[in-house]
Protein backbone atom coordinates (compact mmCIF):
# COMPACT_ATOMS: atom_id res chain seq x y z
CA UNK A 1 0.00 0.00 0.00
CA UNK A 2 0.87 3.81 -0.94
CA UNK A 3 0.89 7.07 0.24
CA UNK A 4 1.54 9.59 -2.97
CA UNK A 5 2.75 12.87 -2.43
CA UNK A 6 3.17 15.72 -5.20
CA UNK A 7 6.24 16.83 -4.77
CA UNK A 8 9.94 15.66 -2.75
CA UNK A 9 9.22 18.80 -0.38
CA UNK A 10 5.72 17.13 0.51
CA UNK A 11 7.22 13.65 0.37
CA UNK A 12 10.28 14.76 2.86
CA UNK A 13 7.58 16.33 5.28
CA UNK A 14 5.31 13.30 4.88
CA UNK A 15 7.97 11.18 6.04
CA UNK A 16 9.20 13.50 9.03
CA UNK A 17 5.65 14.19 9.86
CA UNK A 18 4.69 10.27 10.63
CA UNK A 19 8.27 9.45 12.14
CA UNK A 20 7.78 12.42 14.97
CA UNK A 21 3.91 11.02 15.11
CA UNK A 22 5.15 7.57 16.07
CA UNK A 23 7.65 8.93 18.85
CA UNK A 24 4.90 11.42 20.26
CA UNK A 25 2.59 8.20 20.37
CA UNK A 26 5.50 6.56 21.85
CA UNK A 27 6.11 8.56 24.52
CA UNK A 28 2.37 8.63 25.20
CA UNK A 29 2.04 5.29 25.72
CA UNK A 30 5.31 5.05 27.61
CA UNK A 31 4.28 7.23 30.05
CA UNK A 32 1.32 6.49 30.84
CA UNK A 33 -0.70 9.25 29.69
CA UNK A 34 -2.55 7.64 26.96
CA UNK A 35 -4.56 6.55 30.07
CA UNK A 36 -5.34 9.78 31.51
CA UNK A 37 -8.37 10.17 29.27
CA UNK A 38 -9.92 7.10 30.44
CA UNK A 39 -10.43 8.58 34.14
CA UNK A 40 -11.45 11.57 32.40
CA UNK A 41 -14.04 9.37 30.85
CA UNK A 42 -15.47 7.75 33.94
CA UNK A 43 -15.40 11.18 36.11
CA UNK A 44 -17.27 12.76 33.33
CA UNK A 45 -19.77 10.32 32.73
CA UNK A 46 -20.72 9.86 36.91
CA UNK A 47 -20.93 13.09 37.24
CA UNK A 48 -23.17 13.59 34.47
CA UNK A 49 -25.29 10.92 35.69
CA UNK A 50 -25.07 12.24 39.34
CA UNK A 51 -26.20 15.64 37.87
CA UNK A 52 -29.29 13.90 36.07
CA UNK A 53 -31.43 13.89 39.28
CA UNK A 54 -33.25 11.27 41.39
CA UNK A 55 -36.17 9.96 38.37
CA UNK A 56 -33.69 8.16 35.87
CA UNK A 57 -33.45 4.64 37.82
CA UNK A 58 -30.33 3.25 39.17
CA UNK A 59 -27.58 5.41 38.94
CA UNK A 60 -24.65 3.15 38.92
CA UNK A 61 -26.17 1.14 36.02
CA UNK A 62 -26.96 4.51 34.39
CA UNK A 63 -23.38 5.45 34.76
CA UNK A 64 -21.57 1.87 33.84
CA UNK A 65 -24.00 1.91 30.49
CA UNK A 66 -22.55 4.84 29.25
CA UNK A 67 -18.77 4.59 30.66
CA UNK A 68 -18.71 1.14 28.96
CA UNK A 69 -19.81 2.73 25.51
CA UNK A 70 -17.26 5.89 25.74
CA UNK A 71 -14.06 3.22 26.62
CA UNK A 72 -15.52 1.17 23.50
CA UNK A 73 -15.41 4.01 21.42
CA UNK A 74 -12.20 5.18 22.42
CA UNK A 75 -10.56 1.70 21.99
CA UNK A 76 -11.65 1.67 18.35
CA UNK A 77 -10.53 5.73 18.15
CA UNK A 78 -7.13 4.24 19.69
CA UNK A 79 -6.50 1.53 17.37
CA UNK A 80 -7.41 2.86 14.04
CA UNK A 81 -6.63 6.19 14.37
CA UNK A 82 -3.74 6.05 17.17
CA UNK A 83 -2.11 2.98 17.11
CA UNK A 84 0.50 2.68 14.05
CA UNK A 85 0.34 0.30 12.05
CA UNK A 86 1.23 0.32 8.33
CA UNK A 87 4.53 1.31 7.16
CA UNK A 88 5.32 3.99 5.50
CA UNK A 89 5.78 3.20 1.64
CA UNK A 90 6.01 7.02 0.38
CA UNK A 91 5.57 7.77 -4.07
CA UNK A 92 5.86 11.19 -5.58
CA UNK A 93 3.77 11.47 -8.25
CA UNK A 94 5.37 11.81 -11.89
CA UNK A 95 3.82 14.44 -13.77
CA UNK A 96 2.97 14.50 -17.16
CA UNK A 97 4.57 17.63 -18.78
CA UNK A 98 3.08 17.78 -22.15
CA UNK A 99 -0.32 17.50 -20.79
CA UNK A 100 0.15 19.67 -18.15
CA UNK A 101 1.27 22.11 -20.55
CA UNK A 102 -1.72 21.93 -22.83
CA UNK A 103 -4.02 21.96 -20.00
CA UNK A 104 -2.52 24.61 -17.78
CA UNK A 105 -2.75 22.12 -14.76
CA UNK A 106 -0.27 19.83 -13.27
CA UNK A 107 -1.73 16.37 -14.87
CA UNK A 108 -0.35 13.56 -12.56
CA UNK A 109 0.60 9.64 -13.86
CA UNK A 110 0.87 7.92 -10.70
CA UNK A 111 1.76 4.72 -12.64
CA UNK A 112 5.19 6.45 -12.86
CA UNK A 113 7.09 7.11 -9.52
CA UNK A 114 10.10 9.09 -9.28
CA UNK A 115 10.91 7.84 -5.72
CA UNK A 116 11.20 4.07 -4.45
CA UNK A 117 11.47 2.66 -0.59
CA UNK A 118 14.84 2.93 -0.08
CA UNK A 119 13.30 6.62 0.52
CA UNK A 120 11.00 5.34 3.40
CA UNK A 121 13.31 5.59 6.05
CA UNK A 122 15.06 8.77 7.36
CA UNK A 123 18.53 8.56 9.28
CA UNK A 124 17.83 5.10 10.14
CA UNK A 125 14.16 5.72 10.86
CA UNK A 126 10.97 4.36 9.42
CA UNK A 127 7.52 5.44 10.29
CA UNK A 128 4.08 3.55 10.57
CA UNK A 129 0.67 4.94 9.69
CA UNK A 130 -2.51 4.24 11.71
CA UNK A 131 -4.84 2.77 9.26
CA UNK A 132 -7.57 5.72 9.91
CA UNK A 133 -5.41 8.39 8.42
CA UNK A 134 -4.07 6.09 5.73
CA UNK A 135 -7.03 5.57 4.32
CA UNK A 136 -8.03 9.63 4.88
CA UNK A 137 -4.65 10.56 3.06
CA UNK A 138 -5.57 8.31 0.05
CA UNK A 139 -8.61 9.34 -0.24
CA UNK A 140 -8.14 13.17 0.15
CA UNK A 141 -5.50 12.41 -2.82
CA UNK A 142 -7.52 10.56 -4.90
CA UNK A 143 -10.21 13.43 -4.94
CA UNK A 144 -8.20 15.82 -5.24
CA UNK A 145 -6.17 14.78 -8.02
CA UNK A 146 -9.41 13.84 -9.73
CA UNK A 147 -10.92 16.88 -9.19
CA UNK A 148 -7.76 18.68 -10.84
CA UNK A 149 -7.90 16.14 -13.62
CA UNK A 150 -11.45 17.50 -14.34
CA UNK A 151 -10.67 20.91 -15.12
CA UNK A 152 -10.22 21.39 -18.96
CA UNK A 153 -7.74 21.59 -20.57
CA UNK A 154 -6.91 25.23 -21.75
CA UNK A 155 -4.60 27.25 -23.71
CA UNK A 156 -2.06 30.03 -22.12
CA UNK A 157 -3.09 33.02 -23.99
CA UNK A 158 -2.10 35.43 -21.66
CA UNK A 159 1.49 33.98 -21.80
CA UNK A 160 1.25 34.11 -25.76
CA UNK A 161 0.28 37.68 -26.35
CA UNK A 162 3.19 38.65 -23.36
CA UNK A 163 5.34 36.62 -26.03
CA UNK A 164 3.72 38.34 -29.02
CA UNK A 165 4.09 41.95 -27.53
CA UNK A 166 8.14 41.49 -26.86
CA UNK A 167 8.85 40.58 -30.02
CA UNK A 168 10.54 42.90 -32.09
CA UNK A 169 13.34 43.23 -34.88
CA UNK A 170 16.43 42.97 -33.22
CA UNK A 171 18.62 43.41 -37.04
CA UNK A 172 18.75 46.94 -37.66
CA UNK A 173 19.62 46.55 -41.11
CA UNK A 174 16.26 45.06 -41.44
CA UNK A 175 14.76 47.34 -39.42
CA UNK A 176 15.93 50.00 -42.27
CA UNK A 177 14.44 47.45 -45.07
CA UNK A 178 11.35 47.62 -43.59
CA UNK A 179 11.03 51.14 -43.36
CA UNK A 180 12.70 51.44 -46.89
CA UNK A 181 9.70 49.13 -47.97
CA UNK A 182 6.94 51.50 -46.46
CA UNK A 183 8.71 54.54 -48.12
CA UNK A 184 9.11 53.40 -51.52
CA UNK A 185 6.14 50.81 -51.99
CA UNK A 186 3.28 51.26 -49.54
CA UNK A 187 2.78 54.44 -48.70
CA UNK A 188 3.00 55.07 -52.84
CA UNK A 189 0.45 52.02 -53.39
CA UNK A 190 -1.91 53.06 -50.43
CA UNK A 191 -2.06 56.60 -52.06
CA UNK A 192 -2.71 55.56 -55.46
CA UNK A 193 -5.49 52.94 -53.83
CA UNK A 194 -7.23 55.73 -52.04
CA UNK A 195 -7.02 58.11 -55.52
CA UNK A 196 -9.50 56.16 -57.29
CA UNK A 197 -12.04 55.87 -54.11
CA UNK A 198 -12.25 52.33 -54.01
CA UNK A 199 -15.48 50.99 -52.28
CA UNK A 200 -14.29 48.99 -49.47
CA UNK A 201 -16.15 46.50 -46.54
CA UNK A 202 -14.17 46.64 -43.19
CA UNK A 203 -12.21 43.68 -44.17
CA UNK A 204 -11.18 45.31 -46.64
CA UNK A 205 -9.86 48.50 -44.93
CA UNK A 206 -8.44 46.57 -42.03
CA UNK A 207 -6.85 44.60 -45.29
CA UNK A 208 -5.28 47.72 -46.91
CA UNK A 209 -3.63 49.40 -43.25
CA UNK A 210 -0.21 47.32 -43.02
CA UNK A 211 2.76 46.87 -45.56
CA UNK A 212 1.72 43.37 -46.55
CA UNK A 213 -1.83 44.35 -47.52
CA UNK A 214 -2.95 41.25 -49.96
CA UNK A 215 -4.91 43.91 -52.30
CA UNK A 216 -1.44 46.00 -52.00
CA UNK A 217 0.71 43.05 -52.91
CA UNK A 218 -1.95 41.61 -55.78
CA UNK A 219 -2.90 44.86 -57.66
CA UNK A 220 -0.63 47.62 -57.35
CA UNK A 221 3.15 47.10 -55.91
CA UNK A 222 3.64 45.80 -59.69
CA UNK A 223 3.62 49.94 -60.23
CA UNK A 224 6.24 50.27 -58.06
CA UNK A 225 10.11 49.71 -57.27
CA UNK A 226 12.59 50.01 -54.49
CA UNK A 227 14.33 53.29 -54.93
CA UNK A 228 17.74 51.89 -54.30
CA UNK A 229 19.59 48.55 -55.08
CA UNK A 230 19.07 45.36 -53.29
CA UNK A 231 21.66 42.98 -52.94
CA UNK A 232 19.19 39.93 -52.93
CA UNK A 233 18.00 40.54 -56.62
CA UNK A 234 20.74 40.57 -59.56
CA UNK A 235 20.52 43.52 -62.04
CA UNK A 236 18.18 43.35 -64.50
CA UNK A 237 18.70 45.02 -67.86
CA UNK A 238 14.47 45.14 -68.64
CA UNK A 239 13.01 45.79 -65.22
CA UNK A 240 16.17 48.01 -64.07
CA UNK A 241 16.53 49.64 -67.35
CA UNK A 242 17.75 53.32 -66.85
CA UNK A 243 18.89 52.80 -63.00
CA UNK A 244 22.61 52.70 -62.27
CA UNK A 245 23.87 49.26 -61.69
CA UNK A 246 25.49 49.43 -58.25
CA UNK A 247 27.96 46.31 -57.04
CA UNK A 248 25.38 43.76 -59.22
CA UNK A 249 22.24 45.19 -57.02
CA UNK A 250 18.81 44.96 -58.57
CA UNK A 251 15.90 46.85 -57.87
CA UNK A 252 12.86 44.32 -57.59
CA UNK A 253 9.49 45.35 -57.89
CA UNK A 254 7.47 45.79 -54.80
CA UNK A 255 5.57 42.58 -55.34
CA UNK A 256 9.11 40.83 -55.31
CA UNK A 257 10.75 42.88 -52.72
CA UNK A 258 7.92 41.35 -50.53
CA UNK A 259 6.62 38.17 -52.10
CA UNK A 260 9.81 36.09 -53.88
CA UNK A 261 10.90 33.28 -51.74
CA UNK A 262 13.41 33.36 -50.08
CA UNK A 263 14.98 36.74 -50.47
CA UNK A 264 11.40 38.47 -49.69
CA UNK A 265 10.90 40.57 -47.40
CA UNK A 266 8.58 38.83 -45.84
CA UNK A 267 10.15 35.41 -45.56
CA UNK A 268 12.99 37.18 -44.25
CA UNK A 269 10.84 38.63 -41.58
CA UNK A 270 9.04 35.31 -40.49
CA UNK A 271 12.86 33.88 -40.12
CA UNK A 272 13.21 36.03 -37.07
CA UNK A 273 9.96 35.10 -35.23
CA UNK A 274 10.86 31.82 -32.98
CA UNK A 275 9.64 28.79 -34.68
CA UNK A 276 7.91 27.31 -31.36
CA UNK A 277 5.20 30.68 -31.08
CA UNK A 278 4.73 30.10 -34.79
CA UNK A 279 3.36 26.45 -34.16
CA UNK A 280 1.49 27.94 -30.83
CA UNK A 281 -0.76 30.33 -33.19
CA UNK A 282 -1.44 27.63 -36.16
CA UNK A 283 -2.72 25.32 -33.57
CA UNK A 284 -4.64 27.96 -31.66
CA UNK A 285 -6.10 29.66 -35.14
CA UNK A 286 -6.26 26.19 -36.88
CA UNK A 287 -9.69 27.54 -38.49
CA UNK A 288 -7.88 29.72 -40.66
CA UNK A 289 -5.38 29.32 -43.48
CA UNK A 290 -1.14 29.23 -42.20
CA UNK A 291 -0.27 31.85 -44.53
CA UNK A 292 -3.07 34.38 -42.79
CA UNK A 293 -1.76 33.79 -39.58
CA UNK A 294 1.83 34.31 -40.75
CA UNK A 295 0.48 37.47 -41.97
CA UNK A 296 -1.01 38.42 -38.74
CA UNK A 297 1.90 38.06 -36.65
CA UNK A 298 4.35 39.66 -39.09
CA UNK A 299 1.40 42.84 -38.82
CA UNK A 300 2.42 42.62 -35.17
CA UNK A 301 5.98 42.43 -35.78
CA UNK A 302 6.47 45.49 -38.11
CA UNK A 303 3.35 47.74 -36.54
CA UNK A 304 4.30 50.93 -35.61
CA UNK A 305 2.26 50.90 -32.65
CA UNK A 306 1.26 47.63 -30.80
CA UNK A 307 -1.19 49.40 -28.28
CA UNK A 308 -4.36 50.92 -30.35
CA UNK A 309 -7.79 52.01 -28.62
CA UNK A 310 -9.90 49.16 -28.48
CA UNK A 311 -13.73 49.40 -29.30
CA UNK A 312 -14.83 46.73 -28.14
CA UNK A 313 -15.43 45.97 -23.99
CA UNK A 314 -15.28 42.45 -22.44
CA UNK A 315 -15.68 43.42 -18.93
CA UNK A 316 -18.64 44.80 -17.26
CA UNK A 317 -17.28 47.20 -14.38
CA UNK A 318 -19.35 50.24 -12.61
CA UNK A 319 -16.34 52.77 -12.77
CA UNK A 320 -17.61 56.12 -13.63
CA UNK A 321 -21.19 57.11 -15.03
CA UNK A 322 -23.29 55.36 -17.72
CA UNK A 323 -22.27 59.03 -20.16
CA UNK A 324 -18.56 59.95 -18.49
CA UNK A 325 -17.94 63.05 -18.07
CA UNK A 326 -14.74 65.10 -17.87
CA UNK A 327 -14.11 64.14 -14.18
CA UNK A 328 -14.69 60.41 -15.00
CA UNK A 329 -12.28 60.57 -17.49
CA UNK A 330 -9.95 62.40 -16.22
CA UNK A 331 -10.12 59.45 -13.50
CA UNK A 332 -10.40 56.54 -15.48
CA UNK A 333 -7.01 58.01 -17.02
CA UNK A 334 -5.31 58.10 -13.44
CA UNK A 335 -6.16 54.83 -12.55
CA UNK A 336 -5.13 53.78 -16.11
CA UNK A 337 -1.60 55.03 -14.99
CA UNK A 338 -1.64 54.15 -10.80
CA UNK A 339 -3.03 50.18 -11.85
CA UNK A 340 0.09 50.23 -14.97
CA UNK A 341 2.36 51.76 -12.16
CA UNK A 342 1.00 49.19 -9.38
CA UNK A 343 1.29 46.05 -11.48
CA UNK A 344 4.99 46.50 -11.74
CA UNK A 345 5.35 45.82 -7.52
CA UNK A 346 2.27 43.40 -7.46
CA UNK A 347 2.95 40.50 -10.44
CA UNK A 348 6.40 39.93 -9.05
CA UNK A 349 5.00 39.68 -5.91
CA UNK A 350 1.85 37.56 -6.38
CA UNK A 351 4.44 35.32 -8.41
CA UNK A 352 6.54 34.74 -5.40
CA UNK A 353 3.50 34.13 -3.39
CA UNK A 354 2.35 31.29 -6.16
CA UNK A 355 5.52 29.94 -5.78
CA UNK A 356 5.43 29.95 -2.08
CA UNK A 357 1.79 28.46 -0.84
CA UNK A 358 2.93 25.14 -2.10
CA UNK A 359 5.69 24.99 0.32
CA UNK A 360 4.25 26.61 2.98
CA UNK A 361 1.18 24.04 2.67
CA UNK A 362 3.28 21.23 2.68
CA UNK A 363 4.87 22.68 6.21
CA UNK A 364 1.33 22.90 7.39
CA UNK A 365 0.59 19.17 6.68
CA UNK A 366 3.70 18.11 8.35
CA UNK A 367 2.35 20.92 11.54
CA UNK A 368 -1.14 18.53 11.37
CA UNK A 369 0.80 15.12 11.21
CA UNK A 370 2.01 16.00 14.12
CA UNK A 371 -0.54 17.02 16.35
CA UNK A 372 -2.53 14.32 15.66
CA UNK A 373 -1.73 11.92 18.29
CA UNK A 374 -1.72 15.25 21.10
CA UNK A 375 -5.43 16.16 19.50
CA UNK A 376 -6.99 12.74 19.90
CA UNK A 377 -5.63 12.21 23.64
CA UNK A 378 -6.62 15.58 24.65
CA UNK A 379 -9.81 15.28 23.15
CA UNK A 380 -10.01 12.02 24.91
CA UNK A 381 -10.62 9.65 22.04
CA UNK A 382 -13.97 11.11 20.98
CA UNK A 383 -15.22 9.97 17.56
CA UNK A 384 -15.99 13.76 16.83
CA UNK A 385 -12.84 15.02 17.43
CA UNK A 386 -11.18 12.35 14.98
CA UNK A 387 -13.50 13.28 12.24
CA UNK A 388 -13.31 16.85 12.74
CA UNK A 389 -8.63 16.75 12.12
CA UNK A 390 -9.92 14.11 8.65
CA UNK A 391 -12.09 17.31 7.71
CA UNK A 392 -9.32 19.59 7.78
CA UNK A 393 -6.87 16.95 6.33
CA UNK A 394 -8.47 16.37 3.34
CA UNK A 395 -9.25 20.29 3.28
CA UNK A 396 -5.90 20.82 3.90
CA UNK A 397 -5.14 18.37 0.55
CA UNK A 398 -7.55 19.91 -1.61
CA UNK A 399 -6.16 23.39 -1.42
CA UNK A 400 -4.58 22.40 -4.24
CA UNK A 401 -7.26 21.86 -6.60
CA UNK A 402 -7.95 25.29 -5.90
CA UNK A 403 -4.43 26.46 -6.56
CA UNK A 404 -4.51 24.45 -10.08
CA UNK A 405 -7.82 26.07 -10.61
CA UNK A 406 -6.84 29.52 -9.61
CA UNK A 407 -3.48 28.94 -11.88
CA UNK A 408 -5.70 27.21 -14.87
CA UNK A 409 -8.45 30.66 -14.62
CA UNK A 410 -5.16 33.09 -14.83
CA UNK A 411 -3.62 31.23 -17.43
CA UNK A 412 -6.64 30.85 -19.78
CA UNK A 413 -8.84 33.65 -18.62
CA UNK A 414 -7.58 35.65 -22.29
CA UNK A 415 -8.67 32.70 -24.27
CA UNK A 416 -12.22 32.70 -22.84
CA UNK A 417 -12.35 36.47 -23.73
CA UNK A 418 -10.53 36.39 -26.82
CA UNK A 419 -10.54 33.18 -28.30
CA UNK A 420 -11.25 32.31 -31.55
CA UNK A 421 -14.55 30.29 -30.74
CA UNK A 422 -14.62 33.58 -27.60
CA UNK A 423 -18.15 35.65 -27.57
CA UNK A 424 -15.68 38.62 -28.34
CA UNK A 425 -13.21 36.81 -31.12
CA UNK A 426 -11.43 39.30 -33.05
CA UNK A 427 -10.51 39.03 -36.29
CA UNK A 428 -6.90 39.43 -36.42
CA UNK A 429 -3.91 38.51 -33.65
CA UNK A 430 -4.14 41.01 -31.43
CA UNK A 431 -5.92 38.61 -28.82
CA UNK A 432 -6.80 41.66 -26.43
CA UNK A 433 -3.29 44.04 -27.00
CA UNK A 434 -5.73 46.29 -27.84
CA UNK A 435 -7.83 46.28 -24.23
CA UNK A 436 -4.81 46.50 -22.22
CA UNK A 437 -6.44 48.73 -18.94
CA UNK A 438 -9.08 46.27 -18.42
CA UNK A 439 -6.92 43.02 -19.14
CA UNK A 440 -4.76 44.50 -16.28
CA UNK A 441 -7.08 44.76 -13.58
CA UNK A 442 -8.45 41.04 -14.63
CA UNK A 443 -4.97 39.91 -14.32
CA UNK A 444 -4.90 41.99 -10.71
CA UNK A 445 -7.95 40.02 -9.91
CA UNK A 446 -7.27 36.43 -11.53
CA UNK A 447 -3.81 36.28 -9.63
CA UNK A 448 -5.37 37.12 -5.91
CA UNK A 449 -7.63 34.08 -6.86
CA UNK A 450 -4.67 31.84 -5.38
CA UNK A 451 -5.34 33.63 -1.79
CA UNK A 452 -9.53 34.38 -2.08
CA UNK A 453 -10.26 30.75 -3.68
CA UNK A 454 -8.63 28.77 -0.98
CA UNK A 455 -9.76 31.15 2.07
CA UNK A 456 -13.34 31.13 0.54
CA UNK A 457 -13.15 26.95 0.35
CA UNK A 458 -12.08 27.10 4.29
CA UNK A 459 -14.88 29.42 4.85
CA UNK A 460 -17.54 27.48 3.49
CA UNK A 461 -16.47 24.00 5.63
CA UNK A 462 -17.61 26.11 8.41
CA UNK A 463 -21.38 25.82 7.28
CA UNK A 464 -20.49 22.38 7.41
CA UNK A 465 -19.41 22.42 10.59
CA UNK A 466 -15.84 22.09 10.48
CA UNK A 467 -14.01 25.10 12.32
CA UNK A 468 -11.05 25.12 9.92
CA UNK A 469 -11.12 29.19 8.94
CA UNK A 470 -7.40 29.19 9.90
CA UNK A 471 -6.10 27.52 7.55
CA UNK A 472 -6.05 29.67 4.92
CA UNK A 473 -4.90 32.80 6.64
CA UNK A 474 -2.18 30.36 7.79
CA UNK A 475 -0.98 29.26 4.72
CA UNK A 476 -1.17 32.80 3.50
CA UNK A 477 0.99 33.99 6.01
CA UNK A 478 3.76 31.36 5.37
CA UNK A 479 3.96 33.41 2.11
CA UNK A 480 4.38 36.11 3.87
CA UNK A 481 8.39 36.49 4.46
CA UNK A 482 8.67 35.79 0.41
CA UNK A 483 6.12 38.17 -0.35
CA UNK A 484 7.57 41.13 1.92
CA UNK A 485 11.29 40.51 0.69
CA UNK A 486 10.41 40.67 -2.75
CA UNK A 487 8.14 43.93 -2.10
CA UNK A 488 11.04 45.33 -0.23
CA UNK A 489 13.65 44.66 -3.07
CA UNK A 490 11.67 45.90 -5.92
CA UNK A 491 11.20 49.21 -4.07
CA UNK A 492 15.21 49.91 -3.27
CA UNK A 493 15.54 48.53 -7.45
CA UNK A 494 12.60 51.56 -8.08
CA UNK A 495 14.49 53.94 -5.54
Amino acid sequence: MTLYTTDYLEFYLTLVGWIINNGIWNVLISSGVFAIPFIAMIVQEWLKARGEGSDEGNKGALSAARIENRVWMAVLVIFFAGVPSIDVDLNTIKYDDNRSKQCQVKVPTPENTGWGQSFTMLNGQSAKVPVWWFFVHSVSRAITGSAVASIPCGLDLRQMRMDLDAMNINDPMLQQEVMDFTRDCYGPARAKLFMTRPALDESGIYDVSWVGSTLLVNGYYDGFRSSTPREFWSYNETRDAGLPNVNGGGYPTCRQWWSDTPNGLRERLLDKVDPSMMQMFTAWANSIPQGDVYDQILRVLISPSKQVVNRGEVYTDYGGQIDMTIWNSAGRAGSMVGSAVGSVFFFPMMDVVRQALPIALSFLKMALTICIPLIIVIGTYELKTVITISCVQFALFFLDFWFQLARWLDSTILEALYGWNSPHSNPNIWIGLNNGFADIIMMLVSSMMFLVLPAFWITTLAYAGVRAGAIAQQVAQGTDGAKNATNTGINKITK
